[in-house]
């Protein structure tokens, strides 16, 4: 799995510790209203596109970097679905080499301007377009509004 240079520089100073980072999620709508899931090649789980955010990159930067590298299409943030974090939506996470990570994650609505469907990084085994109230197991527990209200639904936020 790809890391970013700051991120591999942090591992090398605390090793597989817990760290806590800023990251961002894509909801891909296509024409049917079905969202587009990835599943990861580190650990075979479905997510929706996502990465972290680099030190000096925008919330808006990171999103719409992260769909391009996994996705292979290129997307305009539209507006702001929710605000997510914590273990207990399993926003927590140990990856298959050991590094734990929690992240606190923005999930912005997308708007597909181009590109080609198909990952460019190597994160994704599988790319879908799936029926959101059909949708598989996620990595992360992200809450139905994500996924089924309205463009623009009002922004979603965990208490």
């Amino acid at each position: 799995m790809p890391i970013s240079d700051f991120l591999k520089g942090l591992r090398e100073k605390v090793g597989h510790d817990l760290l806590f980072v800023p990251a961002v999620a894509a909801v891909v709508r296509d024409e049917h209203h079905r969202v587009l899931f990835q599943r990861r090649s580190d650990n075979g789980l479905w997510t929706l596109p996502s990465g972290t955010i680099d030190p000096g990159e925008s919330p808006a930067t990171a999103i719409v970097r992260e769909v391009y590298e996994e996705t292979g299409l290129e997307v305009r943030p539209t507006h702001i679905l929710g605000v997510y974090g914590g273990d207990r939506r399993g926003f927590r996470v140990t990856y298959p080499n050991g590094d734990h990570l929690e992240s606190v994650v923005i999930v912005f609505a997308v708007e597909v301007l181009g590109g080609t469907l198909g990952g460019l990084d190597g994160e994704s085994l599988e790319l879908r377009y799936i029926d959101p109230t059909r949708r598989p197991e996620l990595m992360s527990n992200y809450p139905d509004e994500v996924f089924i209200g309205g463009d623009p639904a009002p922004a979603h936020f965990d208490r």
